[in-house]
């Protein structure tokens, strides 16, 4: 499917999957432009509670960019130049232990806060420096995917990189808030587990690093160049519950900063926690919805 993989660091993990969406005809490289005629970059970062190693930045990508491609060779192309698929470092599993002293280093998944954002950065800062396209992409996460996604435009907690903010941002089931999370599921062990496992025990920073909790310009208020925001949950995900989309609503809220209006949207997509990406048909819809409320402000 015409992908190619690049590394942005030393480890295995640290790598980005590039996709065209038209690869007969791959549309110029955008720069900073944002007029009708230039495709938007999609960056996607893939969920797995931080540590998951079966979710993985090319199975994310992959149905997706099936649907898109058949999406756009039935209608009028859509305005999207390529898609990129972000693997970051992972914390560990107890489902799929490692020896602590694992060789090479390089592959072994003992990520800690803040090392998966650290790796979304430094990928950003990559395929920017590599593509020249600034601002003009669409970052797309899935459950804590959509939590990478927020926190990295987030002032107060940026790690490293230097690179342009996207001017959109598609949170599929995501997690923004991860006390509300825990307490939500507290007769579930695993939630406090995984959280744990990426960010430690102190609540404090759990609060510190929740998109839906962080306030004024260190947090996603911040974000000065975003123009559209979508929250796409499933009244089907038994995982990620409403609360969350609900809660990053309230928080976002009505924002304006140099005569921009942040536009903030919610989408109904279908199935359990998991489908919103597997089959591609439900990230897909979110993508194109996306990109229409981007075309709008225009």
């Amino acid at each position: 499917m015409s992908l190619e993989t690049f590394s942005y660091g030393d480890h295995a993990l640290q790598t980005v999957t590039v996709a065209d969406l038209h690869p007969a005809q791959p549309l110029h490289d955008a720069g900073t432009g944002t007029g009708t005629d230039v495709g938007y970059w999609v960056i996607l970062i893939h969920g797995g509670a931080w540590r998951d190693p079966t979710q993985t930045s090319e199975s994310y990508l992959t149905p997706a960019l099936e649907v898109l491609r058949k999406i756009s060779s039935t209608t009028s192309p859509l305005p999207i130049n390529r898609l990129a698929s972000i693997s970051y470092r992972l914390s560990a599993h107890p489902s799929h232990p490692q020896d602590p002293s694992t060789e090479p280093t390089s592959t072994l998944r003992a990520a800690k806060h803040p090392d998966h954002l650290v790796d979304i950065h430094s990928a950003l800062a990559f395929l920017q420096t590599k593509y020249k396209f600034g601002s003009n992409y669409i970052l797309v996460g899935h459950s804590c995917g959509a939590t990478l996604a927020f926190q990295a435009v987030m002032r107060g907690i940026f790690s490293g990189g230097e690179y342009a903010a996207p001017i959109g941002i598609l949170g599929m089931a995501g997690i923004y808030d991860l006390r509300l999370l825990r307490d939500s599921h507290r007769d579930i062990s695993a939630y406090q587990e995984f959280i744990e496992g990426a960010f430690g025990d102190d609540e404090a920073l759990w609060d510190s690093v929740s998109p839906a909790i962080v306030g004024g310009e260190e947090g996603v208020a911040g974000w000065g160049n975003g123009r559209v925001v979508v929250l796409a949950h499933s009244e089907e995900d038994g995982l990620c519950d409403l609360a969350q989309s609900l809660k990053m609503k309230e928080t976002l809220g009505p924002w304006e900063k140099n005569g921009n209006e942040r536009k903030v949207h919610s989408l109904s997509i279908k199935g359990e926690h998991d489908e919103a990406w597997e089959k591609g048909e439900e990230l897909a819809k979110g993508i194109v919805y996306t990109v229409e409320k981007l075309q709008e402000r225009v």
